[in-house]
Parts: C-alpha cells; sequence; structure tokens
C-alpha cells in the first residue's frame, strides 16, 4: 500500500496526502456479513451530550469481524480485499472449504487466491492464526487474544505488530507496538504477520471538511474557554492556563491513571515507552 500527492488544484488538495487503495480488489462488500451502526452524535438516552466533538459523518454499515479465527483446520480462500470504514485496517473476505465465508483482519502481503488456516499443527505463514505455544520465537504476530477463546483484542490497527519473544511454564513474552513486554498464555490465538495498510500513518486529511465527514466536529481548546468552562479557561490574553488537565480536573500529561491493584499488573514485565 502506498499514498499519493495530489496535484494542488484546490486549497484543500495542495497538503493533502491521501491513500492509493491499490491493494483493495472490490467495492461491494458481503451483504450477510454487514450490520447496522447507530450514531449517538456524542449524546444519551435522555438526548444530553455526554461526549463533545461528535457528530455528522458519512452513513456507513458495519463489518462483522473473524477476530476468534476459531474454524479450526479448516482452510479458506482470499476472496477479496476490502475498505473498511470502521478501522484502519484493511479486512479480508475469506471463503472457507465448507463454503462459509468471513471478514477477517488483512495481513500486510496477503493476496487474492492465498489459502489461510487456524489451527494448533498448521504451518506459521502469513494469515495464518495458532496458539502461542505454536509459533517460532522471534515471530511477528497481530490479532493476539488476551483471554483463550475470546478473540484477538491486541494489534489490530493499521500497520501494527507484535513480536514473540520468549516462553516460560503457561505464559508467552510479547512485545507490543507501544514497546510494553508482557506475558500472555500460551494457549491464546495469533495470528502470523503484520497488519495491512502501513501507510495509514502518512496520510494526511488536507482540509476540515474532511474531518467532518468522518464524523469528528471541531475541538475547542480548554485554555480558549472561560473559566466556568474548563479549569485552564479564563487569564488575560493568552493565558497558559496552568497545569494540563481535562474538563473535569483530572491531570493530564504523565499523571499516571493505571489502578496499581489491577490483576493484570502482575503480567507486565515492562511499561511502555513514554
Amino acid at each position: 500500500m502506498a499514498v499519493k500527492k495530489l496535484r494542488p488544484t484546490t486549497p484543500g488538495q495542495r497538503f493533502r496526502v491521501a491513500p492509493s487503495f491499490e491493494e483493495i480488489t472490490t467495492d461491494r462488500p458481503q451483504k450477510s456479513l454487514l450490520d447496522t451502526i447507530n450514531r449517538t452524535g456524542g449524546r444519551n438516552d435522555t438526548g444530553r451530550m455526554t461526549m463533545r466533538y461528535m457528530g455528522g459523518g458519512h452513513k456507513k454499515r458495519y463489518r462483522i469481524i473473524d477476530f476468534k479465527r476459531d474454524k479450526a483446520n479448516v482452510p479458506a480462500t482470499v476472496q477479496t480485499v476490502e475498505y473498511d470504514p470502521n478501522r484502519s485496517a484493511r479486512i479480508a473476505l475469506v471463503q472457507y472449504a465448507d463454503g462459509e465465508k468471513r471478514y477477517i483482519i488483512a495481513p500486510q502481503g496477503i493476496t487474492v487466491g492465498q489459502t489461510v488456516v487456524s489451527g494448533k499443527d498448521v504451518a506459521p505463514e502469513v494469515g495464518n492464526s495458532l496458539p502461542l505455544s505454536s509459533i517460532p520465537l522471534g515471530t511477528i504476530i497481530h490479532n493476539i487474544e488476551l483471554i483463550p477463546g475470546g478473540g484477538g483484542s491486541m494489534a489490530r490497527s493499521a500497520g501494527t505488530y507484535a513480536q514473540l519473544l520468549a516462553r516460560e511454564g503457561k505464559y508467552a513474552t510479547v512485545k507490543l507496538p507501544s514497546g510494553e513486554m508482557r506475558m500472555v498464555l500460551i494457549n491464546c490465538l495469533a495470528t502470523v504477520g503484520s497488519v495491512s495498510n502501513p501507510d495509514h500513518m502518512n496520510v494526511v486529511l488536507g482540509k476540515a471538511g474532511r474531518n467532518r465527514w468522518l464524523g469528528r466536529r471541531p475541538r475547542t481548546r480548554g485554555v480558549a474557554m472561560n473559566p466556568v468552562d474548563h479549569p485552564m479557561g479564563g487569564g488575560e490574553g493568552k493565558a497558559s492556563g496552568g497545569h494540563p488537565r481535562s474538563r473535569n480536573g483530572l491531570l493530564a500529561k504523565g499523571k499516571k491513571t493505571r489502578d496499581r491493584k489491577k490483576h493484570s499488573n502482575q503480567l507486565i514485565i515492562s511499561r511502555r515507552k513514554k
């Protein structure tokens, strides 16, 4: 996947860097794997705004993704590689030997016609899903489970990957995209390879309207507000606003928010890089 720099025919095009979509093979999703998305616009059940800066955006349907990869030892052929408006990664439509179709997170380098399979004794090739106990050490992986059978929950966004570093007892040591090293049960599944669309980080929207199409409304800085609206508001001229904090007064920019008694603390070997 690559990005393209557009000719500056309009002010919005001048700085825009757009995805090329060269890996996309179809623009028609599988109807049986679509679901509706109810938009809230940041409002709760009584109609009051509880999350600011949300609303609008283009209409979209949810693609039902198979994060569990629980159809073991049944080969599946990649039918299409598609765009998904709900995530930064690309998705792939696969058809199993028994005729069932599912969407999976598309790994980098996957092609139409390729065969993928999940199971304990399958080859550790790109797109295949295996327990951490069966994956060779040093392998690049993504879509990693935290709870056996619970479905992949780590390393799922565009271009991300983790690395399997070691195994000891019933735990494997995995280095996550954030730099954090933690232990994961060896019977948790993971998919070999990195996630597709690594150039997502290089995309430049180019204009405010493109943000509105994504459902993001303009964000007002706290220091630009009045004291009644935000702890960092008020002051004469361009006042700094004091120590960065949220609208509710919670400290930001370095304040630790993780629970010191969280049960998974004992599984974390080293925290993410600051």
